[in-house]
């Protein structure tokens, strides 16, 4: 379950480079890049400042697109935001999402004037369900596979778990 404040971003084709710019990129650190999230994207800085809290981002469709940086979602989660919304997702932001454990929920885009205009949303991801202040309940669909990645805290820890499960078999101290 993930309940937060909203981050109401009122754009289309949001690329890599507005959410975290290229020359920000000087190490494979992610602590820290949330200080630049959208530091070049006009208006950026503004309303981020605007909305401290906010762990949910809503915005328009082709979020994300742009180049391959993994850092876009790096930056996101380091800022505190654990889910976004929108129509659609470039599909290596969307991985990348996956990956971290950042939840990237697309709903159709009639939808999304509603949840731009939200103050808080509340996801469901086990249900598959969204509402947001109005209090209606908004359908979206995940992969199986990529819904318990997200449940466990994204592929990586997913991953690491499993890692840890079979080290523990193997030293004989799990019965996997």
């Amino acid at each position: 379950m993930i309940d937060g404040a909203v981050l109401g971003l009122d754009r289309a084709n949001v690329d890599t480079d507005q959410i975290i710019s290229a020359h920000r990129l000087t190490g494979i650190d992610t602590a820290g890049l949330g200080q630049h999230l959208f530091a070049s994207m006009p208006g950026g800085p503004a309303l981020l400042a605007a909305h401290p809290d906010a762990t949910i981002l809503v915005a328009r469709e082709n979020f994300g697109c742009g180049s391959s940086r993994e850092h876009a979602v790096w930056a996101l989660q380091d800022r505190g935001f654990r889910a976004a919304i929108a129509p659609s997702f470039a599909r290596i932001f969307e991985e990348n999402a996956y990956n971290r454990g950042v939840a990237p929920i697309a709903v159709p885009g009639e939808k999304i004037e509603t949840l731009l205009k939200a103050r808080r949303i509340l996801i469901d991801l086990e249900k598959e369900t969204l509402r947001a202040d109005d209090g209606e309940t908004i359908n979206f669909v995940l992969d199986p596979l990529r819904k318990r990645f997200l449940l466990e805290g994204g592929y990586m820890e997913f991953l690491a778990s499993r890692v840890d499960r079979v080290r523990s078999w193997l030293s004989g101290s799990d019965a996997m």
